[in-house]
């Protein structure tokens, strides 16, 4: 996940359009993505501009009734980062002004070299695009020589930087004493000093300051930063030194400094190779065959994942149907991230492609270019199949799971209807059957197609059978053989 942090006080010309750009990078670089706004008592229609686009992206506003400054509205975006994130190892923030002057194309090359081993990057802004005031310029240019950060980094002043949150993390492990306590440019240089002893490597990049697109002058006079600049030399080198004293005072303590905040156990527990192949029956007549496999290990967008398949194809006389679910779900938080079905039913061909952005709680379908809501943890078609030989099942019990992707199909329904011995396989099992619906769903899973399921009673949790209502009759798929790398067959 990437938190895009923007810090706003009175842009109302410019701030929807950066946040437009910020969708737009992240459509052509597809990574899961979150912005967090920060309004600092804005006098303007910065308030409305944001409540607009916060219904159509995935926009998280903050709200302050009376003006905090800068640095305190960028440390609490970050410090909101930190506390969404589940894994900081992996996950990374990156600030971002909105007045235009940052240019939020440069974000896909940080998140690269973040994805390369990177814990901190910065973008560094010697490159100006448009009029740029000669004292501004000025102050620039000798405001970075005061505020040195080390590890590289020239332009300390920029404030367009992504980190690991793992680095932020470690950085803010002293407990609830403010992360920033300068103002204005020396509040970047200040972060940088104090996330910069963290951080196993630091890279820059170049990016251009679009002063052509600034709609605005500064609000702060050069003079004023570059004086604020002189006088926060001792903080800064204060922060730097602090920062690494603290970093070898865990090392003695023997405490780990970049723990891996993910979990360790797969919540997709089936192994890669399991494959049940079906046969398919209608009444006492074979009419096609069904296979569901565990294809492989794969990564969306940066998530490890589970590639998992349902495929059905048979037919008799005039009707014929071949259909193909393949999902990815998280190996991790078994959360759908892409969904295809491709239905030929007839002389019907149907194809959807998803692509599901559950951290950032959006949907796409392909070919379209508005994104829907989706659901905390969501599940597509073939995910459910699954996930519904984790859960626990009770005879007799009803379960409502608002878990489907599409939020208007939820809740999904299990019922547990009963046990019972089945035959299937070439062996007998004590069998679960249940019963699920999903609310003006299609396929298998449909209200109307009224379908049950077998599985064994085991920890296995196979799937034995299932039973379900097509547009000519009810057709049953019962195990045919099955494959399940790592456990020993009778």
């Amino acid at each position: 996940m990437i938190y895009v942090c923007v810090p706003v006080h009175n842009e109302a010309s410019t701030v929807g359009l950066v946040l437009w750009n910020v969708r737009q990078v992240f459509t052509a670089f597809e990574r899961e993505y979150q912005i967090l706004a920060c309004d600092d008592a804005s006098t303007d229609a910065t308030a409305d501009v944001l409540t607009s686009y916060a219904r159509v992206l995935p926009l998280t506003v903050i709200k302050h009734q009376t003006r905090q400054g800068y640095a305190r509205s960028l440390e609490e975006l970050l410090r909101l980062a930190l506390q969404r994130t589940d894994r900081p190892k992996r996950d990374c923030a990156i600030t971002l002004h909105a007045d235009f002057v940052h240019a939020p194309e440069t974000m896909e090359e940080m998140v690269k070299r973040l994805e390369s081993g990177a814990d901190l990057v910065v973008a560094e802004q010697y490159r100006v695009r448009g009029a740029n005031p000669w004292p501004e310029r000025w102050a620039r240019q000798w405001a970075p020589r005061l505020l040195r950060v080390g590890g590289g980094v020239k332009d300390s002043i920029s404030g367009f930087t992504a980190l690991r949150l793992i680095v932020l993390r470690q950085a803010t492990r002293g407990g609830d004493a403010p992360l920033l306590t300068a103002e204005g440019w020396a509040a970047n240089a200040e972060l940088l000093a104090r996330l910069g002893a963290h951080a196993r490597r630091i890279e820059v990049v170049s990016s251009d300051a679009r002063y052509d697109l600034k709609q605005r002058p500064s609000r702060s006079s050069p003079w004023q930063q570059l004086l604020a600049a002189w006088r926060s030399r001792g903080l800064i080198s204060a922060a730097r030194k602090g920062s690494a004293l603290l970093v070898l005072a865990l090392l003695a303590a023997g405490r780990p400094l970049a723990a891996q905040d993910c979990p360790c156990t797969p919540a997709v527990t089936f192994p890669v190779g399991e494959r049940l192949s079906f046969n398919a029956k209608y009444g006492i007549f074979s009419v096609g065959n069904a296979v569901m496999e565990v294809v492989g290990l794969d990564t969306v967008r940066n998530t490890e994942t589970v590639h998992i398949r349902f495929r059905i194809s048979g037919g008799a006389l005039w009707y014929h149907l071949d259909q193909t679910m393949e999902s990815w779900v998280g190996r991790y938080d078994f959360r759908s991230r892409r969904f295809s079905s491709i239905q030929d039913e007839r002389d019907r061909h149907r194809e959807r492609r998803y692509e599901i952005f559950p951290d950032s709680g959006f949907y796409r379908e392909e070919g379209r270019d508005t994104t829907f809501a989706t659901v905390p943890e969501p599940l597509d078609d073939a995910a459910f199949l699954y996930w519904i030989r984790t859960v626990p099942l009770e005879v007799g019990k009803r379960y409502e799971y608002p878990r489907y992707f599409r939020p208007d199909r939820n809740p999904v329904i299990i019922e547990v209807v009963k046990r019972e011995r089945v035959s299937v396989a070439g062996k007998k099992w004590r069998a679960i059957v249940v019963s699920p619906k999903i609310p003006q769903g299609r396929g298998i899973f449909a209200e109307k197609s009224e379908t049950h399921i077998w599985l064994s009673d085991d920890p296995q949790r196979l799937v034995l059978a299932i039973q379900s209502n097509f547009s000519f009759g009810q057709v049953t798929l019962k195990l045919k053989d099955y494959v399940v790398p790592g456990v020993t067959q009778p």
